[in-house]
């Protein structure tokens, strides 16, 4: 059964979220402030998370990073600002997705499916995958650069391993956008496709500034060059 940590103050919004995760079969952890979801976390045995932005004592962005020191836990934010720095904060500090406040439940579900299911196929196979001076292990979910480990998150784990998988073929905004997150673009934005890529550029790229690995194709998307 998959367990999801739900970190939230609202009572009306868990007693709906609870409804509907229960429903779906999973197993659900309820904390109601920062305090509790780091005491909860301790063990570190949930397949998601679900972050309120604003907590009594505290921030969701905060155990979000208390998490990615540990973790690649597929993370989700509930905030109820909607402007774009707060969503690219949240993606920037190692988020995977984000949904603004009201939501509707099924749209909220399809959102956890779609992680889940990711999550699940990104640990089923036990072969590895080389390319550029860059290694991804994929029983481990662990990406190298000339062997020395990557600190990645979910997200930036998941869109290195589709360039690599993908070698020399140009990926359309689109088809990365709906292949990561296995729903309609109307709910990804550019802007979030635009955040993974510089960062990923960041930690793979010899120069960020002039990327070798990958790479633009004006008007057309990204793709990730094989060789030196």
């Amino acid at each position: 059964m998959k367990r999801i940590l739900l970190v939230e103050d609202d009572l009306s919004l868990i007693n709906g979220l609870s409804f509907a995760v229960q429903k779906q079969g999973y197993d659900l952890d309820i904390a109601r402030t920062s305090c509790e979801a780091n005491a909860i976390w301790a063990d570190e045995k949930y397949d998601l998370v679900v972050l309120d932005v604003s907590l009594p004592d505290g921030s969701g962005y905060d155990i979000c990073q208390t998490i990615r020191r540990t973790s690649k836990v597929p993370i989700i934010f509930l905030t109820a600002a909607d402007e774009e720095t707060d969503i690219i904060m949240g993606l920037d500090i190692g988020g995977d997705d984000y949904m603004t406040k009201p939501f509707k439940l099924a749209v909220f579900m399809s959102r956890i499916n779609a992680l889940l299911r990711r999550s699940n196929n990104f640990i089923q196979t036990d072969s590895e995958l080389c390319s550029n001076r860059i290694r991804i292990q994929l029983l481990k979910g662990e990406a190298y650069k000339n062997d020395e480990r990557l600190e990645l998150t979910a997200g930036e784990y998941k869109l290195l391993r589709l360039f690599m998988e993908n070698p020399n073929i140009v990926l359309s905004p689109e088809r990365i956008l709906s292949r990561l997150w296995d729903c309609s673009e109307n709910y990804v934005d550019s802007n979030t496709l635009t955040v993974y890529i510089r960062r990923l550029r960041t930690k793979i790229e010899d120069d960020p500034s002039n990327p070798t690995r990958i790479i633009t194709v004006r008007r057309m998307g990204y793709k990730w060059n094989s060789t030196d």
